[in-house]
């Protein structure tokens, strides 16, 4: 039996574990807190789920995907894990990146339309279009309740049969070894019983300059002849298998730094409280880099930024949202929807982006057997179960990855969420 370990049990990790379990493989899925961890972007209570991303249809195809795979598995739970609520893209051009995804929209068979923003007014009680070309409209997207389909997509991998090892997990390579070795570091392979032919035991004498100098104790090696698979040091054990995906999202480039280009900004979520009525599509403004949903489960009327935040640490970051972030929101309710400018925020959540330069994601092998998932750059949620199955078939060796995905230098370029520009002042 193939056997794989999956470090991260956000929704890219938690997702492939289920996959790869219910495919063949035994899996080990390690996770230093819990799957659904406010530290972890997958955390957050709301993703959106659309088709549209400009000129690139290799995202939209993956996006039809993640609508199928989603709605299935909110069946095979009986909960409603995806909302679809619909979306509209406020279109300030009428030749700008609206256009162009309902292009592709088009030539894929996507449900889609284009209207006058007066008939997109009507889904809402209050709205101010007047700087609008038109709105694009995506009936068949939606919301994803995100922190929840983390924890439901992480008992299911669990009862298919993942083994989910609680601990923080490092590469374990020579540099590793050589720390680790002296100590007895315990190994296991996971393909096997642990002890079943692959280890032997050993004497250890406590090195110089430790508290048991000249102390004995017995610890664990491979059998000699043993092939030696890519390797996991979690604390004082050494896991083996045939495949290692590190998918530890804003942990990654700690884990490899320099490896690949990744960077890590805080991302302020604000909910706002609003009367009935407001449970309306979800919505995104491409070239004000802001996008929401309307009141969804009592956690009212969404209103974010899109625009990256500042450097981040998701270990010891604040997790209080920037007094500019909430006036960022509050200009832009101002701007598109009056009535909500002076709302109390309802609720509040602070989130991380791992960004590459080019939007692009990492799925990539530094080394052989040894995968990196990551660089999500904001709009990775919503594709999970679909880019399982994918990376499922690179693992399984029936396809190689996108170009687009791999080690090399990235040229910084906008397109697959929005624009980055920031133009909310009032108007």
């Amino acid at each position: 039996m193939k056997s794989v370990i999956v470090v991260g049990a956000g929704i890219w990790g938690t997702s492939l574990a289920l996959r790869l379990a219910e495919s063949g493989w035994r899996v080990t899925l390690v996770e230093q807190y819990q799957p659904g961890h406010l530290r972890q972007a997958s955390a957050g209570e709301t993703r959106l789920l659309r088709a549209s991303h400009g000129t690139d249809d290799w995202y939209a195809r993956l996006a039809r995907r993640a609508r199928e795979l989603w709605r299935d598995l909110g069946e095979r739970v009986g909960e409603e894990l995806y909302a679809e609520t619909g979306m509209l893209w406020f279109a300030r051009r009428a030749q700008g990146w609206e256009r162009a995804s309902a292009s592709v929209l088009e030539r894929l068979d996507i449900p889609h339309e284009l209207w006058d923003p007066a008939r997109a007014a009507a889904l809402f009680p209050d709205f101010r279009g007047d700087d609008l070309e038109f709105v694009l409209w995506e009936p068949q997207a939606g919301v994803v309740r995100a922190r929840r389909a983390t924890q439901v997509t992480a008992r299911l991998a669990r009862a298919a049969g993942v083994t989910v090892v609680r601990g923080r997990a490092e590469p374990y390579g020579a540099g590793f070894r050589e720390a680790a070795e002296p100590y007895g570091a315990e190994e296991r392979e996971v393909t096997e019983p642990y002890g079943a032919g692959v280890l032997e035991p050993y004497n250890v004498v406590y090195p110089r300059g430790t508290e048991q100098y000249g102390m004995a104790f017995q610890g664990w090696r491979e059998r000699r002849g043993r092939s030696r698979g890519p390797a996991v040091r979690v604390g004082e054990e050494v896991l083996r298998a045939d495949r290692v995906v590190w998918a530890c999202g804003a942990w990654l480039p700690r884990l490899f730094p320099g490896v690949a280009d990744l960077q890590v900004t805080k991302q302020d979520t604000a909910h706002f409280a609003v009367a009935p009525g407001w449970d309306t599509p979800a919505w995104v403004d491409y070239d004000g880099s802001v996008y929401g949903h309307g009141d969804l489960d009592g956690l009212g009327m969404k209103v974010t930024s899109d625009a990256e935040g500042e450097p981040y640490d998701p270990e010891t970051g604040d997790r209080r949202i920037s007094p500019s972030s909430e006036e960022a929101s509050r200009a832009y309710l101002r701007r598109r929807f009056p009535s909500l400018a002076q709302a109390p925020v309802l609720f509040s959540q602070v989130c991380q982006y791992t960004l590459t330069p080019d939007g692009e994601w990492v799925i990539a092998q530094p080394e052989d057997g040894v995968w990196l998932l990551g660089g999500d750059s904001g709009h990775g949620f919503k594709h999970a179960p679909a880019l399982a199955e994918y990376v499922a078939e690179i693992l399984d060796g029936a396809r190689e990855p996108e170009p687009r995905f791999g080690l090399h230098p990235r040229v910084p370029v906008r397109g697959l969420r929005t624009s980055g520009r920031t133009d909310r002042a009032d108007r």
